[in-house]
Parts: C-alpha cells; sequence; structure tokens
C-alpha cells in the first residue's frame, strides 16, 4: 500500500472528475449525429466537422450549454450551406434540452472521498466553463462545505495555476491537481510547478485529451476516485 503524504493542498477539478458531465454531451451529439443524417457523410466525418467548430468556439466563445448549442447550429449550417432554419433550431433545442435541468450525478465514492481527504489535507475546487451554469452544479453538488474556496475560471492554463497559488499562498511544489483531463488540468498544472494526479474518465471531452509523460514523477495516475485515500 502507497505511504500517504504530509498535509498538502490538493486541488479539484469538478466536471468529469466529482461528477458525470461530458458524457450527457455525447449523448446528445449522438442524436443530432442521427437527427442530420447526412446523404454523403457518414457519423466520423460529421464529428470532425463538428469537433472543428467547438475547437474554435472555445476559444471565442468558452465552455458550456450555450456555446454547445451554438456549435450545433454552425455545424448544421456548414454541413447544409445554408442558415439553420427557427424549426431546425428549435429541433436542436430539444434535443440538448436534457442538459439544462439535468441533476449532478457525482462519481461513485467522491462524497466519502472528500469526506476523508478533508480531515487531513486543504481542498479547494477549480472548474471552468459558463459561470452561471457552473455555479448551479457547485450548488447543487452537496460537497462545497470540504473546500476552504470553490473557484471557477474562463480557462485552465499556466497562468491560472500560478494565480490560484498567489491567491491562497501555497508552494506549487507543495500542492496536488486532481483531474481527468490532461490539457485542462494535468499539463497546465505541472507547468506551474504543482504536482498532479490523473483520475482517467473514458467519456472525457476529445478536445481535453493530450499525451502525457509517462514518466513524470510528479503525475500520480489512478483507476478511481477512492483511490485518493491510499495516497494521501
Amino acid at each position: 500500500m502507497p505511504q500517504r503524504r504530509e498535509a498538502a493542498v490538493l486541488v479539484f477539478d469538478a466536471d468529469d472528475t466529482l461528477w458525470e458531465n461530458n458524457v450527457l454531451f455525447e449523448r446528445v451529439i449522438d442524436d443530432f449525429l442521427t437527427w442530420l443524417d447526412h446523404p454523403t457523410l457518414d457519423r466520423i466525418q460529421i464529428r470532425s466537422v463538428l469537433d472543428d467548430i467547438e475547437r474554435a468556439n472555445a476559444v471565442a466563445h468558452g465552455y458550456g450549454s450555450k456555446v454547445f448549442l451554438r456549435s450545433l447550429g454552425e455545424c448544421l449550417e456548414k454541413l447544409r450551406a445554408r442558415p439553420a432554419t427557427d424549426r431546425e433550431r428549435a429541433e436542436i433545442d430539444d434535443l440538448a434540452a436534457a442538459l439544462i435541468g439535468h441533476q449532478v450525478e457525482l462519481m461513485p465514492g467522491v462524497a466519502e472521498t472528500l469526506d476523508d481527504l478533508a480531515t487531513r489535507h486543504e481542498l479547494l475546487l477549480l472548474t471552468k466553463g459558463e459561470r452561471e451554469e457552473q455555479q448551479r452544479k457547485l450548488d447543487a453538488c452537496g460537497l462545497l462545505h470540504h473546500f476552504r474556496a470553490a473557484h471557477i475560471v474562463p480557462e485552465k492554463n499556466v497562468d491560472t495555476y500560478r494565480w490560484l497559488a498567489r491567491e491562497h499562498g501555497f508552494d506549487p511544489a507543495a500542492a496536488w491537481m486532481v483531474g481527468n483531463s490532461p490539457r485542462s488540468d494535468i499539463l497546465p498544472a505541472r507547468a506551474a510547478g504543482l504536482n498532479a494526479v490523473f483520475i482517467p474518465n473514458e467519456n472525457t471531452w476529445v478536445l481535453e485529451h493530450d499525451e502525457l509523460d509517462p514518466s513524470d514523477p510528479g503525475v500520480i495516475r489512478l483507476a478511481a476516485f477512492p483511490d485518493l485515500v491510499r495516497h494521501f
């Protein structure tokens, strides 16, 4: 059994680390591809077009359900080479309606694991996205009492992690970022001097994928969230 580390600052991602998120978007995309029924492109080709549109919109407009709906509309318009009709936009809204009112579903063991970790470590929460949408999930999750602070930011990059260390006055080398996204959680945290815990989620958004250095001693890879208590 790994030896538990001394008291540390543990920074947690939210979406797809504490609770399921992207799987909901993937279900909508699956329904969208079926509904679109393009005459010449297959689902993989259409998904590639949508990924490119989402990538551009993430840079220009950020993240969240509203930007996602915008991307679906732009994908339809690009593939049909004309503006979307009011009826088509209403049908896209109907496809994505489940995103708006969905209840937060915690990953297995999250609540119990945070109960344990909070007795020994300082916990922070860091999530990116549209503020109102993310705040709704934070308010509904029932976990905020575990965290010294919860921050919603437009992007998680090196500067974000450096700001977080200054804001809370911790030594990055004594802190760990816990998340499922190589692009947003692991790589920028490491570049800012933090250690990291990578907990893969098979439903992680394709735009959050990236390569991790398997020889990096500052990254722990775990199979599931409850495994944290064996290390911290």
